[in-house]
C-alpha cells in the first residue's frame, strides 16, 4: 500500500518536473522569437474603436509578419502626443496631423513627418440629452462640448456646421474642456450636446445618459482626421521598418473592410474587454456606415490640402505648407 502511495508520488513529481521543463522551454522559445522583433513604440491619442484597422492589425499578427512589436500608450491631447514623439519618449504618433504641421511651421528642424494615414472623416457622434428626432437646426441657441478648437475634433465640428448652414454665432460653442474629460463634463450636466467617440458614445447611450442623434463625420468634410506620423529622422533611419509598419496598416485596413462587423470585433475584443462582442459590433458598423477609415495609407496631396485649407480658415496657420516636406508616404 504505501509502495502505490510512493509509486504515485513519484510519478505526479515526475509529471510536475516534465510541464515545468516544457514550460521552461516555450518560454525560452518566445523569448527568442520576441528578441527578433523590433520594438515600436506608438502613442495614441485616444483608444478607440474609431482606430479598428490599427487594432486589427496588431491582433492578426501583422505587424510581427514584419518583425514589428507595438509598445502602444495613451497619451491625451494631440499636442502632447507630438510633444512625446519630439522628445523621443516614443517614435510614432497617431493623432490628428494638424500637431505635425504645427510643429513644422514652428521651425523645429527635425520636425514630424506623416507617413500613413488611417482615417478620412471625423469619429464622433452627437450626443443629446432628449431622445428626439434630431436636426442640425435644433442646435441654435444651445450649448455643444467639443474640445480644444485647435484640434481636429473641434476643426471638424465647425466645418459640420458650415455645410449644415448653421452660422457658428447661433451656437453656444464650448471648448473650454479638454478632450479627455468631454464626457464627464456632460455627466455632470454641463451641455446640451457633446460629441464623442466610440466606445463613450454608446457607454452613455447604453446609462441612459445621452442619444446618439447623428454623425459629426458626415456632415463634415473627407480629410486626413488621423496618420501616423514621426520625426524626420527617425523615418530616414528605419525606411524598410516603418514601411513594414505601413504594410500591415494596410493589411489591417483590407480586413475591417472586407469582413463583417461581428468578425472584425471578434478580432479586436482583447482591446476593449470592457466592451462585449455585441457591442462592439454595434459600434463597428456604425463606425463603417459613417465611412471614417481609409481603403489605403497613402495620404494625397489634394486630401491633405482639404486640412491645411481647414487650418488657415480658422486661423490657425498663416503660411502655406509643403505638402512634399510634412508628408512622407510610405505606401507602395
Amino acid at each position: 500500500m504505501k509502495r502505490n502511495i510512493l509509486y504515485s508520488l513519484i510519478g505526479i513529481l515526475v509529471v510536475i518536473i516534465i510541464c515545468l521543463l516544457v514550460g521552461l522551454f516555450f518560454n525560452k522559445d518566445q523569448d527568442k522569437d520576441t528578441k527578433k522583433l523590433t520594438t515600436i513604440k506608438v502613442a495614441e491619442v485616444t483608444h478607440s474603436i474609431f482606430y479598428t484597422p490599427f487594432y486589427v492589425a496588431m491582433e492578426n499578427g501583422y505587424f510581427k509578419e514584419e518583425g514589428i512589436n507595438i509598445d502602444l500608450s495613451l497619451v491625451s491631447g494631440s499636442d502632447n502626443v507630438a510633444a512625446s514623439v519630439l522628445s523621443n519618449d516614443t517614435n510614432i504618433g497617431l493623432a490628428g496631423p494638424e500637431s505635425a504641421t504645427y510643429v513644422y511651421l514652428g521651425k523645429e528642424k527635425d520636425y514630424l513627418q506623416v507617413f500613413s494615414g488611417l482615417t478620412k472623416r471625423d469619429g464622433q457622434f452627437m450626443l443629446s440629452r432628449e431622445n428626439k428626432e434630431f436636426s442640425w437646426e435644433d442646435l441654435k441657441g444651445k450649448e455643444i462640448l467639443i474640445g480644444r478648437s485647435t484640434g481636429m475634433p473641434g476643426l471638424s465640428f465647425l466645418r459640420a456646421l458650415d455645410n449644415e448652414g448653421i452660422k457658428r454665432n447661433e451656437v453656444n460653442i464650448n471648448t473650454s474642456i479638454e478632450f479627455a474629460e468631454l464626457s464627464g463634463a456632460f455627466l455632470s450636466g454641463e451641455g446640451d450636446y457633446v460629441n464623442l467617440f466610440e466606445p463613450l458614445a454608446s457607454k452613455l447611450e447604453q446609462n441612459g445618459n445621452g442619444y446618439v442623434v447623428t454623425s459629426v463625420g458626415l456632415s463634415s468634410d473627407p480629410f486626413p482626421y488621423t496618420a501616423f506620423y514621426a520625426r524626420k529622422s527617425y523615418i530616414n533611419n528605419n525606411l524598410d521598418l516603418l514601411k513594414g509598419f505601413t504594410r500591415a496598416i494596410k493589411k489591417g485596413m483590407d480586413y475591417t473592410l472586407n469582413n463583417s462587423s461581428k468578425l472584425v470585433a471578434q478580432k479586436i475584443s482583447k482591446q476593449f474587454s470592457d466592451t462585449n462582442i455585441t457591442d462592439l459590433e454595434v459600434m463597428i458598423e456604425r463606425y463603417r456606415n459613417a465611412d471614417v477609415w481609409l481603403s489605403t495609407p497613402y495620404v494625397s496631396e489634394e486630401f491633405f490640402n482639404t486640412l491645411t485649407d481647414l487650418l488657415k480658415e480658422n486661423n490657425l496657420i498663416k503660411e502655406t505648407v509643403n505638402y512634399k516636406d510634412l508628408v512622407n508616404n510610405l505606401y507602395e
